[in-house]
C-alpha cells in the first residue's frame, strides 16, 4: 500500500491523490449500509464522517430514529451501531480540483472495495447513497457485481447543504420511507 502524507489536513498519496482516511463504520448487527461520495474537507479536519456542521445527516437520522442527535465520535459510531446502521463511501481516491467539497471536483475516481466489504458483511440487506455521484460510481464499477444490492442503491435526497430544495423534516420523511423504517 502506497504510504500517505497529510497535506492541509487530508491525506494524499505521492501521485497526489486524496485517499480515504475512515475506515468503514460496520459490525455484524449492521443491515443498512449508507455511502457518501468521499469525505468533505471538513469531515477530514472533524476525521469523521458528515463533518461539516451544517450537514443534516445527523439531523436526519435523529428524527427518523427518535433519537438524541450525537455530537462525539464515539457518539456517532454508537449511534449508528445502535440503529444497524453501517457507514462509508463510494469513492476512496480521488483528486479534488477547486480546493472545495462539491462531488463535481473529484475526479480520478477510484472505487472503495464494496465488494468486499459485503463479502465479510453479509448481513447488510440494503445499500443507500447520500449523493448522484455515489449512485454513479456504484452503478458503473459494480454492474457485474454478485452482490446485487450493489445494482440499484437506494438514493436517499443528499444531507448536503447545497440541498436546500427540501427541508429537514421532508429529507427525514423520505429517507425513512426509502429505507423502509416506518
Amino acid at each position: 500500500m502506497e504510504k500517505s502524507i497529510l497535506i492541509n489536513g487530508e491525506l494524499r498519496m505521492k501521485n497526489g491523490k486524496l485517499r480515504h482516511p475512515f475506515e468503514p463504520i460496520i459490525d455484524k448487527e449492521s443491515e443498512i449500509l449508507i455511502l457518501g461520495t468521499f469525505p468533505s474537507i471538513k469531515s477530514f479536519e472533524t476525521d469523521f464522517y458528515y463533518g461539516h456542521p451544517r450537514n443534516q445527516f445527523w439531523d436526519i437520522l435523529s428524527i427518523i430514529f427518535n433519537d438524541k442527535k450525537p455530537d462525539t465520535v464515539n457518539e456517532k459510531i454508537d449511534f449508528v451501531k445502535k440503529h444497524k446502521i453501517a457507514l462509508w463511501d463510494a469513492i476512496c481516491e480521488c483528486m479534488r480540483e477547486k480546493g472545495n467539497s462539491r462531488d463535481d471536483n473529484l475526479k480520478e475516481i477510484k472505487p472503495c472495495p464494496l465488494e468486499n466489504l459485503l463479502k465479510n458483511y453479509q448481513n447488510i440487506k440494503k445499500v443507500a447513497v447520500t449523493s448522484r455521484l455515489a449512485e454513479n460510481v456504484i452503478k458503473k464499477h459494480f454492474k457485474n457485481s454478485p452482490f446485487s444490492i450493489l445494482h440499484s442503491p437506494v438514493y436517499l435526497p443528499s444531507p448536503s447543504p447545497l440541498n436546500a430544495r427540501i427541508n429537514l423534516n421532508e429529507k427525514a420523511e423520505k429517507w425513512k420511507k426509502l429505507l423502509q423504517l416506518m
